[in-house]
C-alpha cells in the first residue's frame, strides 16, 4: 500500500459512524473508506444513475454520458490526482461515485421543478438529497436507516463545493444528527472530487456536444485554450482525418487539466503548510484547484458550453418539457397522495411532511421511470423519443 500524505485523511483515524458495527460482524479486510466505497457501489440510488440525464434526457443514443458514467469518468480522474498526491484513493474515490446520487429525474431542470413544487416544504436541494439519501432514505440495514457511511465520506459529500453556511432543512436535519462541521473546508479528498467532476463534465460534454451536432469543432476552436490544443494535436497528426482527433483533444486537456491541478494543490499546501488532515480543514481556503491561469480557461470554456449546450434551444426546450414531468406527477401525488406506492403512503403529520415525502418519492425516480408514471397518471408527455 502507498504511503499517504501527511495532509490526507487516514481511515485508521476516521471520526467513525453515526451507528456501530454490530458484535461478531464480519466483512472482510476493508477499511472505513473502502467499506464506503463498496456500501455506494452496491446502493440502489447508484444504479438508478444509469437511467438518470447528464445533458440528454433519457437519451437512446448509447454514446451520450448518463449520470452513471460521468460518476465513474470523475472517479478515474479522482484516483488519478488522489494517488499523484498522496490522498487516499478510496475516500477520494467514495466521494466522486456518490456526488451526483441526490440528483433528481431530468437533471437541473428536474430539481428546477422539485424546488418550485416543494417551496412550502423548504424546497430541495440535490446536493442534500445526496446526503439525505444515505443517512435516511437508503435502507439496506436491519438495525437502522442510511448506509452508515463514515464521517469523512459524508463530510465531503456535504461540503464538497465549499462551506455550508446556511444549509437547507434536509442537510440541517442530518448535520444535527451527526454533526459534520459545515463551515469548514473540507478534506482534501473531498476538493480533489469537486475538481475532477469539472474537468470530466468540461471535457466530455465538448465530446457530447460535438456527436450531436449542438456546435462544430470549428465554433469550439473560438476558446482560446482549446485552439492551442487542437493545434498541438494537428502538429502530432498531420495526416488523421479530423473527426479521428475529436478523442486525442479531449484527452490532451483533460491531461493538461490534470497536470495544472497536481502543480497547483502542491504548492497551496506547502505554502500553507498543512501537516494533517484537519489543518486543511483549519486552512480557510480551498487547497485543491485549477492555478490563476487554468482557471480562466476553465471558465470561458464553461462559458461556451453554457452558450452552446446547456442553453442551446434544443436543449432548452427539451429540459422544459421535462420540468412539466416534474411538476406534473408532484401535482398528481399532492393532490391525491393515495397514488403513492404503499410503502410511501405512511399517513403525514402535516403538510410540510407530506411535500417531503412526495419529493422523495419523486427525486428518486430514473427518466425513463418518470416518464411513465406521468403517461399513466397525468397524460401524455411531449419529450422526444431521440435527441
Amino acid at each position: 500500500m502507498r504511503p499517504l500524505a501527511a495532509c490526507a485523511s487516514n481511515p485508521a483515524r476516521s471520526r467513525g459512524r453515526l451507528h456501530r458495527r454490530a458484535a461478531g460482524e464480519t466483512r472482510g479486510p476493508r477499511d472505513a473508506f473502502q467499506r464506503d466505497r463498496d456500501r455506494i457501489i452496491h446502493s440502489v440510488p447508484f444504479r438508478r444513475l444509469r437511467h438518470k440525464t447528464q445533458v440528454f434526457v433519457a437519451p437512446d443514443g448509447d454514446h451520450f454520458r448518463v449520470r452513471l458514467t460521468h460518476s465513474l469518468e470523475v472517479a478515474q480522474i479522482g484516483r488519478t490526482l488522489a494517488r499523484a498526491l498522496g490522498l487516499n484513493e478510496d475516500l477520494t474515490e467514495a466521494l466522486c461515485l456518490a456526488h451526483d446520487i441526490g440528483h433528481p429525474p431530468f437533471g437541473h431542470s428536474g430539481e428546477d421543478a422539485l424546488t418550485e413544487a416543494m417551496a412550502d416544504a423548504g424546497g430541495f436541494d440535490h446536493n442534500a438529497h445526496t446526503i439525505r439519501l444515505l443517512t435516511r432514505l437508503e435502507t439496506p440495514y436491519p438495525r437502522h436507516a442510511g448506509l452508515n457511511l463514515s464521517w469523512e465520506t459524508l463530510e465531503g459529500l456535504a461540503k464538497h463545493n465549499g462551506p455550508v453556511a446556511e444549509p437547507g432543512w434536509a442537510l440541517a436535519e442530518a448535520d444535527s444528527e451527526f454533526p459534520l462541521d459545515l463551515r469548514t473546508w473540507p478534506s482534501l479528498e473531498a476538493q480533489i472530487a469537486a475538481i475532477s467532476d469539472d474537468i470530466a463534465y468540461d471535457n466530455h460534454d465538448i465530446d457530447d456536444g460535438l456527436r450531436a451536432g449542438l456546435f462544430t469543432l470549428e465554433e469550439l476552436l473560438e476558446v482560446p485554450f482549446v485552439a492551442a490544443n487542437w493545434e498541438e494535436v494537428r502538429r502530432l497528426y498531420p495526416d488523421v482525418e479530423e473527426a479521428r482527433l475529436h478523442p486525442e483533444l479531449i484527452r490532451d486537456q483533460i491531461g493538461r487539466m490534470v497536470n495544472d491541478v497536481l502543480e497547483e494543490t502542491q504548492r497551496r499546501v506547502a505554502e500553507c503548510g498543512a501537516r494533517s488532515s484537519d489543518d486543511v480543514r483549519a486552512a480557510g481556503r480551498p487547497l485543491a484547484g485549477f492555478s490563476a491561469e487554468m482557471a480562466e480557461h476553465e471558465r470561458r470554456l464553461k462559458t461556451f458550453l453554457y452558450a452552446r449546450m446547456y442553453r442551446s434551444p434544443p436543449i432548452l426546450a427539451i429540459q422544459n418539457e421535462a420540468k412539466k414531468v416534474l411538476a406534473g406527477l408532484f401535482a398528481a401525488y399532492r393532490a391525491d397522495p393515495s397514488l403513492l406506492p404503499p410503502e410511501w403512503r405512511l399517513a403525514p403529520s402535516d403538510e410540510v411532511t407530506l411535500l417531503r415525502r412526495i419529493g422523495d418519492f419523486v427525486a428518486g425516480m430514473t427518466d425513463r421511470f418518470a416518464i411513465a408514471r406521468h403517461k399513466e397518471l397525468v397524460g401524455p408527455v411531449e419529450l422526444p423519443e431521440a435527441f
